[in-house]
């Protein structure tokens, strides 16, 4: 096969097919790139291999375009990387790659094309293309990953078992590439991965959270979750996510399976957002039902303040996976803490001042909790669905009624606490923050009005209640 017709829209290769001549580096187009062009994808992510240095031909290719185009250089690799007219272009040498048990970072020594193409993960990422001018555009096939693309099979070129062993993340990377390209795992390769999962111990967390962050962004997520469960690596890296898994029964009542349910959740999620946090907020939105589950006679299975809990466990899933304890880790917190309350407001009296609540807690987050609450309602009875999105779309009309007659988001009482101290001459005290909650009640209750002259004749009503002053 010949993909020459394929690549003459890249002019860079022009540049690094005339810079590898000049060199005399035989250079290949290698990888992901491949795979995709393959699969009538065309990404912006370029990986060269060739016969020689890699940076020495980086650098020939960036001298041939003008002196912006910069190369940056990791020696300790012996890779370079440079970015021109939109693509980014990585270069190395050809090189073989042995592993120690202990480690997944390889002893590297210079190799052969054959040599780099056997260090390669799975068939698929196995193939180039050759940028020579004597075969320009020819594609090599060794492990033949066409058959495999046609399959929609993800395999290991050499025996999986050494594959898994050596470097534990492949993986996550055959779960990930399974996932994001709808393909299934080969048999043997999968049963490798099996009784390779516990190696996953040595790869470092933020590895493997760029691969699971990967899966969590694809078009159907729980594939790979499902994939990472039955393989026993979700166990190794993220057991209290494995833990909602399974289903108790006692005097004929079951209740549902929190992890598959966890997963639905997920699925009907990303059809509605990209955003990679608050799919995060789907994940681990009932995470603490396994330690919350009870069973009572009179009303069966209850879950009673996993919402709560959940929210108090999301900082140490967030330290242990290496994910920011930032802004982006409080915002999935509070998306756990507060993801029953739209859904409770379908089952009762809608009531002002709970929804005047709800506007005040989520702020500015309120549409991506609405979004995470649709997102939860599931059942296998369609009509039952149905009618509980039915009477969910009444409650958020209620809310943006509500949100527009009372601008409550996000709001802050006009009365300050130092307004209060001055104008009752009181110290930093208690009674001061009494006094401000006490207001921010009654907003919300709907009592008075966040306005000046409503808030402060409350205010002084409350004082000579508790004695500051003269009743009069």
């Amino acid at each position: 096969m010949n993909l020459a017709t394929q690549l003459k829209n890249i002019g860079i290769l022009d540049a690094v097919s005339q810079a590898s001549e000049l060199l005399n580096y035989p250079t290949y187009l290698v990888g992901g790139f491949v795979r995709d062009l393959i699969m009538g994808k065309q990404g912006k992510d370029l990986d060269l291999v060739c016969v020689g240095s890699g940076i020495e031909l980086a650098k020939a290719v960036a001298s041939s375009f003008s002196d912006q185009v910069k190369v940056t250089v990791y020696k300790n690799f012996g890779t370079a990387m440079l970015t021109v007219n939109g693509y980014q272009l990585e270069f190395v040498g050809a090189r073989k790659e042995s592993y120690r048990r202990n480690s997944r970072k390889p002893l590297v020594e210079d190799g052969s094309l054959n040599d780099d193409m056997n260090r390669r993960d799975f068939t698929i990422n196995a193939m180039a293309v050759s940028l020579n001018p004597e075969d320009y555009g020819k594609l090599l096939d060794p492990f033949d990953g066409i058959s495999d693309i046609e399959k929609k099979l993800i395999k290991t070129p050499l025996d999986p078992e050494i594959t898994f062993s050596d470097d534990p993340l492949r993986m996550m990377r055959a779960i990930r590439f399974a996932t994001q390209l709808e393909f299934d795992i080969e048999a043997v390769t999968f049963e490798a991965i099996i009784k390779n999962a516990t190696r996953l111990e040595i790869v470092s967390k933020e590895r493997i959270t760029e691969e699971l962050n990967k899966i969590i962004l694809s078009d159907k997520p729980s594939y790979g979750f499902k994939l990472l469960f039955h393989s026993g690596l979700l166990q190794v890296f993220f057991p209290v996510l494995a833990l909602l898994q399974g289903v108790e029964k006692r005097d004929g009542n079951a209740h549902k399976d929190n992890f598959y349910h966890t997963l639905q959740v997920l699925d009907n999620i990303c059809e509605n957002t990209d955003d990679l946090w608050l799919r995060w907020a789907a994940l681990l939105h009932d995470i603490a039902k396994p330690a919350t589950k009870r069973y009572d006679p009179k009303v069966g299975w209850t879950f009673h303040g996993h919402e709560d809990k959940g929210a108090r466990m999301v900082p140490k899933i967030f330290k242990h996976l290496r994910l920011p304890l930032n802004e982006k880790m409080k915002y999935v917190q509070k998306l756990v803490r507060l993801h029953l309350r739209p859904i409770a407001l379908v089952n009762e009296q809608v009531t002002d001042s709970a929804i005047r609540r709800l506007l005040y807690e989520a702020g500015d987050d309120l549409e991506d909790l609405m979004t995470l609450c649709r997102a939860d309602i599931t059942s296998k009875n369609y009509q039952k669905v149905k009618k509980y999105l039915r009477n969910f779309d009444k409650v958020e009309q209620r809310v943006k009624e509500v949100e527009a007659c009372d601008q409550i988001r996000n709001f802050q009482p006009v009365i300050t606490g130092d307004m209060i101290m001055k104008t009752f001459d009181l110290p930093p005290s208690k009674l001061v923050g009494e006094l401000k909650e006490a207001l921010k009640e009654a907003v919300l209750e709907g009592e008075i009005r966040n306005e000046y002259q409503e808030a402060m004749s409350y205010i002084v009503k409350l004082a000579r209640q508790k004695g500051l002053l003269p009743v009069e």
